[in-house]
Parts: structure tokens; C-alpha cells; sequence
């Protein structure tokens, strides 16, 4: 059979460096526990301020995989 069927789980990645840094890091961390990652959706960008300064991006993801 040549179905497809995914499970999405979501986390978040913080950076503090910039939203692409906090995804991968996201992505790369959950890639660790999570056999064959597949696709990823940002759902929310938010971050920290200090002294009127952004100070750190958290990003909130789903991370899509194929069931076996």
C-alpha cells in the first residue's frame, strides 16, 4: 500500500539571534528523538524585550512525519 499518513507535534525554538536560527534549532533538536522530519509550519513568531531591544526570538513550529 502506498498511503501516506502524518503526525504533527509542535515546539519551540528560541534563539537569540534571529527567527531562521531558532527554527533550526527547533527542527534540529527534535530531528535527535524524531525519526524522519519532514515538513515544518511556523505558527507563531514572538520574542523577549530588554531595554527596549529585541533580546530573543521564540518561534513555534509543527513538525510533520510519516507514520511507518
Amino acid at each position: 500500500m502506498n498511503d501516506k499518513v502524518y503526525k504533527k507535534i509542535e515546539v519551540v525554538g528560541c534563539s537569540g539571534a534571529s527567527v531562521e536560527e531558532a527554527v533550526a534549532l527547533a527542527v534540529a533538536k527534535a530531528s535527535q528523538s524524531v525519526r524522519g522530519l519532514s515538513w515544518f509550519e511556523v505558527k507563531e513568531i514572538r520574542g523577549s524585550v530588554r531595554d527596549g531591544k529585541p533580546v530573543e526570538w521564540q518561534v513555534t513550529l509543527d513538525l510533520g512525519f510519516k507514520l511507518d
